[in-house]
């Protein structure tokens, strides 16, 4: 599958699982929501706690296999570069994200700031640079 076409499903589906690697080199993989920006990479939003964001801090690696809502609907995987945005420089980011994944407005933009900065979210960025499925 080419990058343009591997971009077009994931700007239609949003059910994914994120690799990342564990400093020991051992896989982890978590279910996330992941959508495309209007740069076409594609974005995650996480908390800065979580594993998978320390794994891309330390090796920015990585892979996320998404597929369709049905699950056996088809899937593609798309490998690259990640890099992390975090607060407050990703508010605008984060509200962009919502707005792409949900595929409409939030109901009330302050509390949907707040809960982000409560939560001390961040935005996953993966620049693509390989693509199966």
């Amino acid at each position: 599958m080419d990058v343009q076409r591997a971009r077009e499903f994931v700007e239609r589906n949003h059910r994914a699982v994120l690799h990342t690697n564990h400093p020991d080199g051992r896989p982890h993989l978590t279910p996330v929501s992941a959508g495309l920006d209007g740069d076409g990479r594609v974005i995650i939003s996480a908390t800065e706690d979580r594993v998978k964001v320390r794994n891309l801090r330390r090796d920015p690696r990585a892979a996320v296999c998404v597929m369709t809502d049905r699950f056996y609907g088809g899937s593609v995987q798309v490998d690259g570069s990640a890099e992390i945005g975090s607060l407050p420089e990703a508010m605008e980011p984060l509200i962009d994200y919502y707005r792409r994944v949900a595929g409409r407005d939030h109901p009330d933009w302050e509390d949907y700031r707040r809960a982000m900065e409560r939560e001390r979210r961040c935005l996953i960025r993966i620049t693509i640079q390989r693509t199966t499925g």
